[in-house]
């Protein structure tokens, strides 16, 4: 069934604009409120944010919203995706919010919701919140003696910062990498750039100057050209981007080469698996990740799992299937030793303890497959099913003939915007490029 409101990754939208009003996001806090309102104790919500200038209207709406149930607020200002996840769980909250939208543009904005024990929330609990959303919430309101009260923890960067820094393998430290770290005027851009250099790294920071409107702007994980310059120019043993919340990162080498999640998780699982840390017989990946990956993890005797992109989809196999490694290629990485999301400031770490304990360039510790050749386009649609068109539907299917076996067709719905995802992959980038081409321009007919 349609959601009405949560999307691949909770509610998401234009600032100001539905779904991401003030009436919706103090009605999204009275429904939750109530679903995980349970016994007689005080309960307890965690609400973090990016940078985001959205962000100052929507905490105090989301603030409201949960002490009107009876619910105390425990604010933590600007923090990452995961570290919302983590206090959750660490501080037996009740349930986690992190204010964001992730990757997107400043004038976008969005809800994610964690349950007590740190996990996404799943889609049949979401469809509750919605259900609640649209009913009468008048008669849920707490009495005026049980109404919530709201606080700050000033201390949260610091608690976030230790936890990350512990997931670093004892003995190793940072010292002598010189580390461009770029947070993209977002969530990060304090605890990042702390964390690496407390464990050692000689840091430059890039993107660390948030004002409220310029989060992803030219910088972070979605545009590391500018990092690829800065660690050029600093002739860094490498460079981090984070996204606006923190919960995706990639790197560039020394060479000034772009590592996507594909990249990183090959090259952790191949240092878990040679020391018997990987569980669950292989990797958990979404319908994005190269055939590359897929064929170079099969080498070492390890699965590929793949589930619909998103990375709560990710986390729900990895738990099914006892996997402690998964993640998407635009480095969504999650690690359930130690996380219950995806973390890119702990993805990270884990690929650098690769590096250190093989003591030579990123370069030649990261170049373990190649990739097949992969175009990815965007198709924007106002209304209607482009999809459902007779015509796309044989364009879509001449071009998986066409690729005969050598490579892949994927076509999929944005969770997060109204666009529809072309992909194809294989061996012969010109084919595949045409295989794209056809199917874009045939949806683009259809859709108008």
């Amino acid at each position: 069934m349609a959601r009405k409101y949560f999307g691949t990754d909770g509610i998401r939208g234009t600032a100001n604009a539905e779904p991401m009003t003030v009436e919706i996001a103090t009605r999204v806090a009275m429904a939750a409120g109530y679903r995980f309102t349970r016994g007689n104790h005080r309960h307890r919500v965690v609400i973090a944010k990016d940078t985001r200038l959205s962000g100052y209207m929507l905490e105090p709406a989301l603030t409201a919203g949960f002490v009107s149930m009876g619910m105390d607020v425990t604010l933590v200002g600007p923090l990452p995706t995961p570290a919302v996840a983590m206090l959750t769980h660490s501080m037996r909250a009740d349930l986690g919010v992190m204010l964001s939208a992730s990757h997107n543009p400043f004038h976008d904005n969005g809800i994610k919701l964690f349950g007590p024990d740190g996990y996404k929330l799943s889609d049949e609990v979401e469809a509750e919140i919605e259900a609640l959303m649209d009913g009468e919430l008048g008669p849920l309101r707490a009495d005026p003696a049980k109404l919530g009260r709201a606080q700050r923890l000033d201390d949260a960067p610091g608690r976030y910062i230790e936890f990350v820094k512990n997931t670093f393998p004892d003995g190793l430290t940072l010292d002598g990498l010189r580390i461009v770290i770029d947070c993209a005027h977002g969530a990060a851009y304090k605890v990042a750039p702390t964390v690496l250099a407390e464990l050692g790294a000689e840091v430059v920071r890039i993107g660390v100057d948030p004002n409220g409107t310029n989060i992803n702007k030219d910088c972070g994980a979605t545009h590391p050209d500018a990092l690829v310059r800065q660690v050029r120019e600093s002739r860094a043993d490498l460079g981090v981007a984070l996204d606006g919340d923190a919960d995706r990162v990639v790197i560039v080498d020394d060479k000034g080469a772009v590592l996507d999640g594909d990249r990183l998780m090959a090259m952790v699982a191949l240092h878990w698996h040679s020391v018997g840390r990987l569980r669950g017989g292989g990797v958990v990946a979404t319908v994005m990740s190269n055939l590359g990956l897929e064929r170079y993890l099969s080498g070492l005797g390890l699965d590929l799992v793949r589930t619909q992109v998103g990375d709560r989809y990710v986390i729900e196999r990895m738990r099914e299937g006892g996997y402690n490694m998964g993640g998407e290629q635009s480095g969504h990485i999650i690690l359930s030793d130690y996380v219950t999301t995806g973390d890119g400031l702990i993805a990270a770490l884990q690929a650098l303890a690769v590096i250190v304990q093989a003591d030579k360039p990123v370069s030649e510790v990261s170049r373990l497959f190649e990739p097949l050749p992969q175009i990815l386009r965007n198709v924007r649609f106002d209304e209607g099913q482009p999809l459902e068109a007779e015509s796309v539907k044989k364009s879509i299917a001449a071009g998986e003939a066409r690729l005969d076996g050598t490579g892949r067709v994927l076509i999929r719905k944005s969770g997060t915007e109204p666009v529809i995802r072309v992909m194809a992959e294989g061996e012969d980038e010109t084919l595949v490029q045409a295989v794209v081409s056809d199917i874009v321009d045939a949806i683009a007919r259809a859709a108008r």
